[in-house]
């Protein structure tokens, strides 16, 4: 990925996604690129091809709707031909449905998105009580720490409930056990929190081996994918597959 993000098309397709958030204001803009440039997550997601044309998307602690806009202009880019070689072919047609528990947050995604809101709702909620539509796809980027380990393997649960029968769970963790990085992971996201406004609560991390443990007993096939290239992080992506 990180020799993807300097290529004309990449560059472009960020561009495209983040250019929105200019309606919404110079923070949220600046935000779009600068999240969607230097995080592997969206342009992993794309390049392995995790999410299928049609797909329902809900994203749990979405911010303000990064992972809609980056669907919607690489669903615009493909069409334009200008899609990337060796990548999976961008999915079209997909709905996201975005719970973020910020409220400015959820105001930047549907000022910004308000010409696809045909496409990408956003509603403001906590994912611990919100309620979970019926989806193909879950994603949750760095957000369950958040919560305490009860209330983790509660909204896992739910999540496991919603999906379709053949739906995932993409989440993305920090691997507790990953040493010197998960201590910078955990200091980026103090300083990325208190800046987006939120509190700086206690994190309730685990290893990757006791996720994919909890994930299991759930009823998922886990499959961890590092999703830190370019980034000094122990961030690994669980891909997980409803049994």
């Amino acid at each position: 990925m990180s020799s993807t993000a300097h290529t004309p098309n990449f560059k472009t397709l960020v561009n495209q996604a983040a250019t929105p958030y200019r309606q919404s204001g110079k923070f949220a803009w600046h935000f779009a690129k600068g999240k969607l440039r230097g995080d592997p997550a969206f342009a992993g997601m794309l390049r392995l091809g995790m999410i299928p044309n049609g797909a329902r998307v809900l994203d749990l602690g979405c911010g303000q709707g990064l992972l809609a806009a980056c669907l919607w202009a690489a669903e615009a880019q493909q069409r334009e031909g200008k899609w990337f070689s060796g990548w999976a072919a961008a999915p079209t047609n997909v709905h996201v449905h975005g719970i973020e528990l910020m409220q400015s947050d959820v105001d930047r995604a549907r000022i910004a998105l308000a010409r696809i809101a045909n496409r990408a709702t956003f509603e403001c909620g906590n994912i611990c009580d919100a309620v979970f539509p019926a989806s193909d796809v879950v994603v949750i980027l760095d957000v369950l720490h958040y919560i305490d380990f009860t209330q983790q393997e509660d909204v896992l649960k739910r999540i496991f409930a919603a999906l379709a029968l053949d739906g995932k769970l993409l989440l993305r963790v920090g691997d507790a056990a990953g040493g010197l990085p998960f201590h910078i992971s955990n200091w980026v996201d103090y300083v990325v929190t208190f800046v987006r406004g939120h509190r700086l609560p206690r994190l309730y991390c685990r290893s990757v081996i006791d996720w994919q443990s909890a994930l299991e007993k759930i009823g998922f096939a886990v499959e961890p994918m590092p999703m830190n290239q370019g980034t000094p992080f122990a961030n690994i992506l669980l891909v997980c597959q409803k049994r």
